[in-house]
């Protein structure tokens, strides 16, 4: 039977994210409350200058572009406390915003100007080289570039001064009607782990929901005027995005945004500003668990992380909380689901290491076998989820769409897992990502986690191989090594014996262990398997067959 969320059902209103957001008579804090900070220059915003500020850039869009509702701008920065003023003043003009990882290369940018129809591209002066050549593969004149940020590009028109030109408008433009279900407010852009990016299309009804879920998961310890974010998590991203830019704000949590991660930078930070919540991705839990740098810096301030976009496992959870008292909670989403769906209790940290914590409210979930059909609780599934935050589907990409969405409205994630008798919720794989050994499945998640609690190692990805002597998947393990140590046939084999004393017989790493000096990973966080997978593929390929 299908499972449903254990909080209470919450009201969502039929409202647009810039009305959630600031036509709000009775938030608990005043529009002098600082809002953002710009973690390189000590710049501050307060909630009324946001407000005022996003309003002013809307109209701005609409007096010099005539701006209309639907019309896609395209984002290719870096964080920047800027970053959310453009996206509320798209969003008030009724317009798209589809965020871009600026470590794309040319084609995969021009790719999803393209898919995206975009109308305008707003950037940095670092990115703009590649953003001009960019547009004008795609037919985007530069007058429709905006420069993000402090550095003025003579002939680039700045965010700044966007906003400014409303003030020269004698009449204001009136914002657009929304139908919130079906009005586009985001059109991210999925990794492209399995082929070429999906755009998926994000309503401001689903936004708005997932806004409203995490504030019952996460607002009953956040209060606003004692609580601050450090946000390094890229916004191009749902899970920067939601949870960091907009989440937050909802909450009235200071948000001290960072452009990009840096490990000491990001200590220095949480000194200085007190942070005491911060959104995490397992690989920087692991960096202060074990770099030396970390010592050097106060992080007593921190109350929780919460962990999301890869599992998290017990090995990185109990090593922060053992080097740092650092207490790490983990959650769960999906870029097609807004992207929360599963958040831990703050109480349930310890207790319930591994778990992602109970369906969201207005949440409903099962898990589906191989053969189609529900398994009983307690077993093993993918994971079905359904609710107003999942997508409206994939953009321009209907086949896609019908391949994970079932005709009652549920989302395939393509994630496994299981419940427990309360009501909590385990994901331990990706379905394409589970290594099959001789029929056994190998969640290679549980290996890295084991991996990782190695003093040798400081980073691990684990995918499988095929092995002609066998004919099967087997695991291995590509390693980075801690500073100090040498990439030997001693260090290997110690890795691999160590693993074979913690795993059962099937998961052990009869593919072995390659040496690296960097993992690939998606710029979330997550472990990129596919380029791993493809590089043992040549490796295979170039040594021929073995007779």
């Amino acid at each position: 039977m299908p499972v449903e969320s254990t909080y209470a059902p919450i009201e969502i209103p039929d409202v647009d994210i810039y009305t959630l957001m600031f036509d709000r008579p009775n938030k608990d804090f005043s529009d002098d409350h600082v809002m953002l900070v710009d973690a390189k220059t000590s710049r501050q915003l307060t909630y009324g200058e946001c407000a005022a500020r996003s309003k002013e850039l809307g109209i701005g869009l609409k007096t010099l572009w005539g701006w209309r509702k639907g019309d896609v701008m395209a984002v290719f920065t870096f964080n920047n406390v800027e970053s959310p003023l453009l996206a509320w003043g798209v969003l008030w003009a009724g317009g798209i915003l589809s965020p871009a990882n600026p470590g794309y290369t040319l084609d995969e940018f021009v790719y999803q100007l393209k898919n995206c129809e975009a109308k305008a591209i707003t950037t940095q002066a670092e990115c703009l080289p590649l953003v001009r050549e960019a547009a004008k593969k795609v037919g985007i004149p530069e007058s429709r570039i905006l420069i993000l940020g402090d550095t003025k590009v003579p002939g680039f028109q700045q965010l700044s001064e966007l906003k400014n030109m409303s003030h020269r408008e004698v009449k204001l433009t009136k914002r657009p009607k929304f139908d919130t279900s079906k009005d586009l407010a985001f059109l991210v852009y999925s990794s492209g782990t399995t082929g070429l990016p999906k755009g998926v299309m994000l309503s401001h009804r689903n936004i708005v929901a997932n806004i409203l879920q995490g504030a019952v998961a996460e607002g009953r310890k956040l209060k606003a005027g004692e609580d601050s974010i450090l946000g390094f998590l890229p916004f191009f991203h749902i899970y920067g995005l939601t949870c960091i830019m907009h989440a937050s704000f909802y909450l009235g949590i200071r948000l001290v945004i960072m452009e990009r991660f840096d490990l000491e930078r990001f200590c220095q930070l949480v000194e200085k500003w007190k942070i005491t919540f911060v959104y995490v991705v397992p690989p920087v839990i692991l960096g202060l668990a074990k770099s030396p740098v970390v010592s050097k810096y106060d992080l007593s301030s921190v109350k929780m992380m919460n962990s999301g976009a890869a599992p998290l496992t017990s090995e990185i959870q109990e090593a922060i909380y053992k080097r740092l008292g650092i207490k790490t909670k983990q959650g769960y989403g999906l870029s097609e689901t807004s992207p929360t769906t599963h958040a831990q209790r703050w109480e349930d940290w310890k207790d319930k290491i591994g778990s992602v914590g109970p369906l969201l409210p207005n949440m409903t979930a099962k898990y589906v076998g191989e053969d189609g059909l529900e398994v009983a609780a307690g077993q093993t599934g993918e994971l079905w989820l359904k609710g107003p935050n999942i997508m409206m589907g994939y953009w321009k990409n209907a086949e896609a769409t019908a391949n994970c969405m079932t005709e009652d409205g549920y989302f395939k994630t393509g994630d496994v897992g299981h419940q427990d008798k309360d009501g909590d919720f385990y994901i331990t794989d990706r379905v394409k990502e589970l290594i099959k050994y001789k029929g056994f499945q190998v969640p290679p998640a549980e290996l890295e986690g084991k991996i990782a609690s190695h003093p040798k190692v400081d980073d691990v990805a684990v995918t499988g191989v095929w092995e002609d002597a066998q004919q099967t998947e087997v695991p291995r393990a590509y390693i980075v090594l801690a500073a100090g140590n040498q990439p030997t046939p001693e260090v290997a084999q110690e890795i691999i014996e160590f693993v074979a004393k913690n795993v059962a017989q099937h998961k052990r790493l009869r593919g072995g262990v390659k040496f690296v000096d960097v993992i690939p990973k998606s710029a979330s966080g997550k472990i990129l398997r596919r380029v791993l997978r493809d590089q043992a593929k040549a490796e295979k390929k170039k040594e021929g067959p073995k007779l």
